[in-house]
């Protein structure tokens, strides 16, 4: 019998995707997993970028364990205000311009007002542009915001504080299916944030010993490459709790745990790898090893800017990546027993 509950983790999950952070404009999220920690009797602090490191007491206290997960989102910024009214994006994260056409969308003002819109490509009308709305392309010049408000020119969107640099975030969608799967955008990773709180909450509530002192990095930049280069001294092994990628020529699944040997920076250290994939087999937890050519993690950001340790890759897996994601609720629990059977040793 595990410890974990697994809807807290699902809910948590739902409830963190739907709280905006695209990368850069996420204090209300760090905010949010603040005090859900805090609700859990953990005690955290910020870095001076704005990340949040929560603490979990263990034996070993000079040479501790690390794991991390980001919350903040692919997104996008008002790029150019067009002169009918409407907005050019530039994209934050990767991902494709086709994966958001249709999607609603809030725009994010410098004085805090917020405005709903539509992503849309500039020839969106079938009855109006008939084959030409079929084969245009989608790109940063034939994707637009269409506000919700009465603007049909520059000035008047001007007019309603809105501007260049302004925050554009995505509607999730975020949802529970009575099949067990949740299916939202940025489950990556929100969803391995949500597994962190599971974790904390088995330790705090069951009063279970961890083998040494472990920090919970909650990070916020990592979809452009530096969200856990800053990163507790004592550091010896460091995690990242990141989504698996499921999909053709992968053997992640959505029902499983996997373990990343190599992403495009390169393979994580062998010896701690193997050694989960030991701890799973032990517990009969459902694991994958797989590898990702186009993907790294805050492990591999951390051990650029000079981590001395060992570091490893685990995540729920998690079908299309950075377009409209689904998990389900199994793939959290194993990925939460192996992190807590890989704590207890």
């Amino acid at each position: 019998m595990h410890p974990f509950d697994l809807n807290y983790m699902a809910d948590k999950t739902v409830e963190l995707c739907r709280i905006p952070s695209p990368t850069g404009y996420t204090e209300q999220a760090i905010t949010w997993m603040e005090n859900e920690f805090a609700a859990l009797g953990v005690p955290t602090y910020r870095t001076r970028k704005g990340a949040l490191i929560a603490t979990l007491a263990g034996q070993e206290t000079e040479r501790t364990r690390c794991l991390t997960a980001h919350i903040d989102t692919l997104g996008a910024m008002v790029k150019e205000i067009k002169g009918n009214g409407r907005l050019k994006l530039t994209r934050i994260g990767g991902y494709s311009f086709q994966t958001i056409e249709g999607e609603h969308v809030t725009i994010h003002t410098a004085s805090g007002k917020a405005y709903t819109g539509t992503v849309l490509v500039t020839k969106a009308s079938v009855h109006v542009f008939a084959q030409e709305h079929y084969k245009q392309e989608r790109d940063e010049h034939t994707i637009e915001v269409r506000i919700d408000e009465r603007t049909t020119s520059r000035a008047e969107t001007e007019a309603l504080g809105i501007g260049v640099g302004d925050y554009v975030s995505l509607d999730p969608r975020s949802m529970r299916t009575p099949a067990g799967f949740v299916k939202s955008r940025h489950l990556d990773d929100k969803a391995c944030a949500a597994i962190l709180l599971g974790v904390a909450k088995a330790v705090k509530e069951g009063e279970i010993k961890l083998a040494a002192t472990t920090h919970l990095l909650i990070s916020n930049y990592e979809e452009v490459g530096h969200g856990a280069s800053v990163f507790p001294a004592t550091t010896a092994e460091m995690i990242a709790v990141d989504m698996a990628a499921v999909g053709e020529g992968q053997t992640s699944d959505e029902f499983s745990v996997t373990v990343c040997m190599k992403d495009s920076t390169g393979p994580y250290d062998y010896e701690l790898s193997r050694r989960l994939q030991a701890i799973a087999a032990s517990e009969g937890i459902a694991l994958k090893m797989d590898i990702y050519p186009s993907y790294g993690s805050d492990a591999s950001a951390a051990l650029r800017a000079g981590g001395e340790f060992k570091a490893a890759c685990v995540g729920p897996g998690i079908d299309a990546s950075h377009s409209f994601e689904r998990c389900h609720e199994e793939s959290l629990l194993e990925t939460a027993r192996l992190l807590l059977a890989y704590l207890t040793r």
